[in-house]
């Protein structure tokens, strides 16, 4: 829908679908033309009753919170939604297990973009590009409308919290806007996919636990431009390491899980933490401690917090490849190794 000549073919969209039967039509970019759902509606009912239960149209468009009620007020039981993800680290080494870098991915992100560029220079330029066209252009272009400069010093600031609890009133300060803006922005991006806010454990605990959940921007490649990190070196020595590496594992980790599984994490107002708790179909729970180090280790906050939640589950996921135990019961693993164990539960 980005072409004058395609939107020319929908003058009179009812004919033109209709002469598509029996063939899969993708429509991109259909945010552009919204109106085209009422009429998808009826010709879908046509086709179901016509034998054809699935396979009539592909949608595809960026993500817009018009675009969603849009749909689901129109076609709701006749339309599944899947989420395209960036490249992902299970996707990558499945493609190349020999070549698979896992260190690539998390410093460059997954946007195939940055990813596949020649070198660091050009994957840099690209991630600059997108972050700046994506709040001047897309986001407008998709309904809220927002200071495209405020917009990406929020979206810098925001950096900064990542794997952490926001503080509304202290970025409403800097930004000089209210703790309801703020929240307001962070929904903008929530939505649009940059941003992910991890709800706390609520399952029954003797503990106090904190209530706030965590944010982390989703894709770790738009992380470091944002904190002007331009190369892995300057990643290894930057204070932000450890919950870069937290956040990458963890988005790779959720990208991965369907919609039978719940996930959260569990923090005491004492500080005692576990980084990310699943809990699959199966009624187990699991208790994912994420570490940087090659030799990695857990305090007596980890195993307290397990007791708590009766985690059946333990595991430490390391940016390494070999499987150990750590003792009483902790599991230490790659990513990959977490990735197909949750692919297994699915079957």
């Amino acid at each position: 829908m980005e072409l004058d000549s395609d939107h020319n073919k929908l003058r009179g969209p009812e004919s033109f679908l209709r002469r598509q039967q029996k063939r899969l039509l993708i429509i991109d970019e259909v945010q552009r033309k919204p109106e085209l759902f009422k009429i998808l509606r009826g010709l879908i009912d046509i086709h179901k009753r016509a034998g054809e239960n699935s396979g009539q149209f592909l949608l595809l468009g960026s993500a817009s919170r018009d675009l969603l009620q849009q749909s689901s007020e129109t076609l709701a039981g006749r339309i599944r939604y899947m989420e395209l993800c960036p490249f992902s680290a299970a996707e990558i080494y499945n493609s190349d297990p020999l070549g698979y870098n896992n260190d690539k991915l998390w410093f460059r992100g997954g946007f195939p973009g940055s990813y596949l560029a020649e070198n660091d220079n050009e994957s840099w330029q690209w991630r600059a590009d997108f972050i700046s066209t994506y709040v001047e252009r897309d986001i407008p272009l998709m309904g809220p409308q927002v200071s495209a400069m405020r917009l990406k010093r929020f979206w810098t600031m925001l950096a900064h919290y990542q794997g952490q609890q926001v503080v509304t009133s202290d970025l409403g300060k800097s930004l000089g806007v209210s703790h309801t803006t703020i929240k307001s922005y962070m929904d903008i991006l929530t939505d649009f996919y940059m941003i992910r806010q991890i709800q706390p454990w609520s399952g029954n605990s003797n503990k106090r636990l904190v209530k706030t959940p965590k944010t982390y921007l989703r894709d770790t490649g738009l992380l470091h431009s944002l904190l002007n990190i331009s190369n892995f070196e300057s990643l290894l020595g930057h204070p932000i390491i450890g919950v870069s590496w937290e956040g990458f594992v963890i988005e790779n980790i959720i990208s991965k899980l369907s919609n039978k599984w719940r996930y959260s994490y569990y923090r005491t107002t004492g500080k005692t933490e576990v980084d990310l708790v699943l809990e699959p179909p199966n009624n187990e729970l699991w208790a994912i401690e994420i570490k940087r180090s090659s030799a990695p280790t857990v305090g007596s906050g980890y195993y307290n917090a397990c007791e708590d939640m009766g985690a059946t589950h333990k595991f430490v996921i390391y940016p390494g490849t070999d499987h150990y135990p750590l003792g009483d019961e902790v599991e230490v693993m790659g990513l990959i190794e977490l990735v197909e164990r949750i692919v297994n539960v699915d079957g």
